[in-house]
């Protein structure tokens, strides 16, 4: 008995953490897997990659094949066919009307039937305007036919009811609004496709006789949308000015931060005021700096005021333009580096404090002079807190928007997050700005993996 009391009590799951945990697995899938599921997939899947071609002109029929979409096509002929009214409000279809009406004919017999509005001139109409009573319009041409042909269902292949004589006053019963139908025929490179597709889908031409597929009902998926990046005529710019302001922000700033790092740990009077000091920059927003260093840069700031009252030059200079783009690279990085330089002083600082004193006193006492010291004792017991600041940084670097918007408004210079806001926002191309955003993504976590490999601990090495 007490050996299966033990067994059972060694079996006892502990729960807590699970339910501790869940909360933070809920928020990630909510507001980051899911998300950024849905933006690769906008990358990748095109919900109107290609048309769907009937066998007959109804929405029922089977697709008998397909067609991409952009694909240049003739149309062979045309038909009109009932639609929910709820789909009426779609702007791009073609509609036509149909009366079902009731007179009589040469003979003097009651006929009703559908006949299409082009046929029918309305005489009068209720006060919402619905038709009541027309008459049959004449047929233009010598050697036109004078009758009107009425059908059993508003479909010009259905039953022939019967004829009505050119001026004969109808009754209208009803109405009915249908859907042009086109028969395409349609080629790509291994195939040649006839059939029937709505109009909301097609494009034509002035000559009524060709047009192309607009957009189609069929998702697939594809590479179109990163060709389409690839092709796009700021790519190669964008790309070469985020890879070159990494390669020009990133070791300054390591540099940078690392000093502020060593300034505040050595403790001298007043440092922590110097913390608060160089830490002040968190604060600020990218747009916001970008608005202090377009003020520092424009024909009429801070620098050429300041220049012009040391004499140094007699007009202000422009450096901000077309022309000038180097100096608009220097403004973007000056920026940068005083924005988000704080950040990775923050994270060292937090490093370097978890080192224990001795450790370095010991060194000190053994002769290591600075140099030796970061060398040999810093810097390695540094490589947790260097991953997450360079990691960080790096992503971050890859992000940079609002102060290249504001410096260089977007176009001289642009990165690759201000394409990704231009084709979403400007172009309304969403599948295309999910094509940056997922390369920024691949960049990002090739970086991370980069630094994760490079800057590995002892133990990390060991495994």
């Amino acid at each position: 008995m007490a050996t299966e009391k033990k067994v059972s009590k060694r079996k006892k799951r502990n729960w807590t953490p699970y339910l501790l945990i869940l909360p933070s697995l809920l928020y990630l899938a909510v507001f980051f897997v899911y998300p950024m599921g849905r933006g690769l997939m906008l990358s990748v899947w095109d919900e109107d990659a290609a048309l769907k071609i009937h066998s007959e002109p109804r929405s029922d029929s089977p697709a008998a094949d397909r067609l991409p979409q952009g694909t240049q096509i003739e149309i062979l002929d045309q038909q009109g066919n009932l639609i929910p009214p709820e789909e009426l409000e779609e702007g791009s279809l073609l509609t036509e009307t149909w009366f079902r009406i009731r007179g009589e004919d040469a003979d003097g017999m009651m006929v009703e039937g559908w006949a299409p509005e082009t046929r029918i001139r309305v005489r009068e109409e209720t006060e919402d305007g619905t038709p009541t009573v027309g008459t049959v319009r004449r047929k233009l041409g010598s050697g036109a036919d004078p009758l009107t042909d009425v059908f059993s269902e508003p479909n010009e292949n259905s039953e022939l009811v019967s004829t009505l004589d050119t001026a004969t006053q109808v009754d209208i019963l009803d109405q009915a609004i249908l859907e042009v139908w086109f028969l395409i025929h349609g080629e790509t490179e291994d195939k040649v496709v006839e059939g029937w597709v709505p109009s909301r889908y097609i494009q034509v031409y002035s000559d009524a006789t060709q047009g192309r597929i607009d957009r189609g009902n069929a998702a697939e998926v594809t590479t179109r949308f990163f060709e389409k990046m690839v092709n796009d005529r700021f790519f190669m710019s964008a790309l070469r000015t985020t890879l070159l302001l990494m390669v020009i922000i990133i070791p300054a700033q390591f540099v940078l931060a690392f000093i502020m790092t060593l300034v505040i740990h050595s403790r001298f009077k007043g440092h922590t005021i110097f913390l608060y000091i160089f830490a002040i920059p968190i604060t600020a927003s990218d747009l916001a700096v970008g608005i202090v260093f377009l003020s520092v840069f424009t024909q009429n700031g801070y620098l050429n005021s300041i220049l012009q009252g040391l004499g140094l030059i007699d007009s202000p200079i422009t450096y901000l333009s077309a022309q000038t783009r180097h100096w608009i690279i220097i403004a973007v990085w000056l920026a940068e580096v005083w924005r988000a330089t704080s950040l990775l002083m923050v994270i060292m600082v937090s490093g370097l404090q978890a080192i224990s004193n001795e450790v370095l006193e010991a060194a000190e006492l053994f002769g290591a002079g600075l140099w030796q010291r970061i060398r040999h004792i810093i810097l390695p017991l540094l490589r947790p807190s260097l991953q997450v600041a360079l990691i960080l940084r790096t992503i971050f670097a890859l992000q940079v928007f609002g102060v290249v918007v504001m410096i260089g408004g977007g176009t001289v210079v642009t990165t690759l997050a201000n394409e990704t806001y231009r084709q979403y926002y400007e172009f309304r191309n969403a599948n295309v700005a999910a094509a940056y955003g997922a390369l920024i993504l691949l960049l990002s976590m090739a970086s991370a993996l980069f630094y994760l490999r490079a800057i590995r601990t002892q133990q990390e090495v060991a495994i």
